[in-house]
C-alpha cells in the first residue's frame, strides 16, 4: 500500500496463522514472540493478505479486531506490515521496532506511524 498515512487509524480484524509462542513454519529458528498473521480481504503486493503484527494482548489468539497504529515499510522488500493493537493503547517507534526485531532484522525499515 502507497498510501501508509490513509491506513494508520484504521479498525482491522486479524488472523493469527502465528500466534504467540509459535514458530515460523519454513525457517523453524524463528519464533513469534507476539502475534502475527493477516488482514483478509486487504491484498499486499506480494499477493498474499496483508501481514500485521498484534500488540497490547499477552496471550495467543485466533483473530483479534484492533487499530492500525503504524505501518512497518520494508525498504528492500516488497511487502509492508501493518502494527495493529487494542483501541485504548499505543507504542512508540522504539518498543515497535523491540517488539519486531524477530523477524525485522532481516530487513531494511523504517516505522510510519
Amino acid at each position: 500500500m502507497k498510501d501508509h498515512a490513509s491506513i494508520i487509524g484504521s479498525l482491522v480484524t486479524v488472523t493469527a496463522d502465528r500466534p504467540m509462542g509459535s514458530f515460523h513454519p519454513k525457517h523453524r529458528d524463528i519464533f513469534y514472540p507476539i502475534n502475527y498473521g493477516y488482514v483478509e480481504g486487504v491484498k499486499a503486493p506480494d499477493g498474499e493478505w496483508q501481514d500485521a503484527y498484534i500488540f497490547g494482548v499477552d496471550e495467543p489468539v485466533k483473530t483479534f479486531t484492533g487499530r492500525v497504529i503504524a505501518v512497518i515499510h520494508r525498504i528492500d522488500d516488497v511487502e509492508d506490515k501493518w502494527v495493529v493493537c487494542p483501541g485504548n493503547m499505543s507504542f512508540g517507534m522504539d518498543e515497535i521496532a523491540e517488539k519486531t526485531a524477530f523477524q525485522e532484522q532481516f530487513f531494511k525499515t523504517e516505522i510510519i506511524i
